[in-house]
């Protein structure tokens, strides 16, 4: 089970006059759906940056492959959403029979780096576009097995 937890967050004051609002502002969860960044000018000629974020459905794409496991659940392998590209979790299962590649811990994580090399292709990125990933394993003793594996 999963749990998300929303806070709200306190944005200063600004002079809202030097600014041209292209959408909403909004955060949630510390998810980003969408983002674009450009700039304006404020009175005195010094450039401004600002981050709009983006909730339309219309920029949002699920990503598919029959090379990599079916999702499990009602969600995507992936869905892109902008520039950002969001993997569900990928488990060691063979993709034609959904089962495990075997009970190997290694194997496993083989596997699932190889189906998420498959999931990020469909998508049209590689490894190298990575930004952060994140490893749940059943049994700590296992970390540095599956360490080496995912450093090659």
């Amino acid at each position: 089970m999963a749990w998300c937890s929303l806070r709200s967050i306190h944005i200063p004051t600004i002079d809202v006059g030097v600014l041209h609002t292209r959408s909403p502002l909004a955060a949630a969860g510390g998810v980003v759906v969408g983002s674009s960044f450009w700039r304006s000018s404020s009175r005195n000629g010094s450039p401004f940056a600002c981050l709009s974020l983006s909730t339309s459905t219309g920029i949002k794409e699920a990503v598919a492959t029959d090379k990599a496991p079916a999702a499990l659940g009602p969600y995507s392998q992936a869905n892109k959403a902008n520039n950002l590209l969001f993997v569900s979790g990928v488990l060691g299962l063979i993709p034609q029979t959904e089962k495990f590649i075997s009970d190997s811990v290694e194997d496993q994580t083989e596997h699932v780096l190889k189906n998420m090399g498959e999931i990020l292709k469909a998508s049209g990125v590689d490894y190298c576009s990575m930004v952060k990933t994140t490893i749940i394993l059943a049994d700590l003793k296992d970390f540095r097995k599956v360490n080496e594996i995912y450093a090659k």
